[in-house]
C-alpha cells in the first residue's frame, strides 16, 4: 500500500459510497463504487455493508468515513437520514472491528469542506470561509485559516419570523416540494447568507452538494458582502475530504 493512497468512503441515508484516493491531488483511483445503504439503517447493518465495501477494493489500510452525524472522538451524537440507534455508538471502533482497518470518522459535510479547502475551491483561502451543502438539508463546515472547526450545525439557525430551521426553508427538498426557480428559491437562500453574515462575518462561503451546480442560475439574488461560490468537487467530495482526514490523522500518530 502507498501512503499517499486512502480508502475514502461517504456514508448517506440511501448510498454507502467509497473509492481509492490520492491525498497528493484529492483524485479519485479508481471508479466509485456504491452500495444502498441498508434499511432500517442500523449500526450492525451500516457495518456489514461497509465491511462489503471494503472487501470490494480488497482494503487493508487507513479508512476515512464521513457520517450524516455530529461526530465527537469518533461517537454519534445525533443520527440524520439514519436511524437513531446511532446515538452514543463510537463509530470508528465499529466499523473498525468490521473492517479491521483502522477507520478515523468525521462529519459528512466536514469531509466535504475538507476536501473543497485542500483541493478545490477553498485552496489557499484564509480567514473564516464556510461551506454549505445544499441537499436533502443543509450541511456546514467551518474554518478558521485553514483549520477545520468540526460539527457546526449552521442548517439549524432560525431565521427572522420562520418557526423551523433554516433548512426546512432553503434546502434542495424545500425547493422542490414549493416548485421553485433556482432564481426563486436564491432569494430566500439569500436571506439565510445575510443572518450568517450578521452572526459570522465570513470571508468566503462554498456551495456544495446539489446546489453548487445550479449556482449560475440563482448568484444574481445574493447580495451579502462576502464572496460566494460553487466548490464544484460534487459527488466525490466527501469520499475525498474523509480520505485526507484520515492521511492527517495518520501522519499525527506518526
Amino acid at each position: 500500500m502507498k501512503e499517499n493512497i486512502i480508502l475514502g468512503v461517504d456514508i448517506g441515508g440511501t448510498g454507502i459510497k467509497g473509492g481509492l484516493i490520492n491525498v497528493e491531488n484529492g483524485e479519485m483511483i479508481t471508479e466509485r463504487h456504491r452500495l444502498d445503504t441498508p434499511q432500517p439503517a442500523t449500526p450492525e447493518a451500516v457495518a456489514a455493508t461497509f465491511k462489503e465495501l471494503v472487501a470490494f477494493f480488497n482494503w487493508k489500510g487507513p479508512i476515512g468515513v464521513g457520517f450524516p452525524a455530529i461526530v465527537s472522538h469518533g461517537v454519534a451524537l445525533s443520527a440524520a437520514n439514519i436511524d437513531p440507534s446511532w446515538i452514543g455508538v463510537n463509530i470508528a471502533d465499529l466499523l473498525c472491528k468490521s473492517s479491521g482497518c483502522h477507520v478515523y470518522v468525521l462529519n459528512d459535510a466536514d469531509a466535504a469542506g475538507v476536501a473543497s479547502m485542500r483541493f478545490g475551491a477553498g485552496k489557499g483561502e484564509e480567514g473564516l470561509v464556510m461551506m454549505l451543502t445544499v441537499g436533502t438539508g443543509i450541511g456546514s463546515a467551518l474554518f478558521i485559516d485553514g483549520k477545520l472547526v468540526p460539527n457546526t450545525e449552521l442548517g439549524h439557525l432560525y431565521l427572522k419570523n420562520k418557526k423551523e430551521v433554516a433548512e426546512k426553508y432553503i434546502s434542495k427538498m424545500a425547493r422542490a416540494e414549493k416548485d421553485l426557480s433556482w432564481a426563486q428559491w436564491g432569494k430566500t437562500f439569500n436571506k439565510y447568507l445575510l443572518h450568517l453574515q450578521r452572526l459570522f462575518s465570513p470571508d468566503l462561503i462554498i456551495i456544495g452538494g446539489g446546489g453548487s451546480k445550479s449556482f449560475d442560475e440563482y448568484k444574481d439574488q445574493l447580495t451579502v458582502d462576502f464572496r460566494v461560490k460553487p466548490a464544484g468537487y460534487l459527488n466525490k467530495a466527501g469520499a475525498v475530504g474523509a480520505a485526507y482526514y484520515a492521511w492527517e490523522q495518520e501522519q499525527q500518530l506518526g
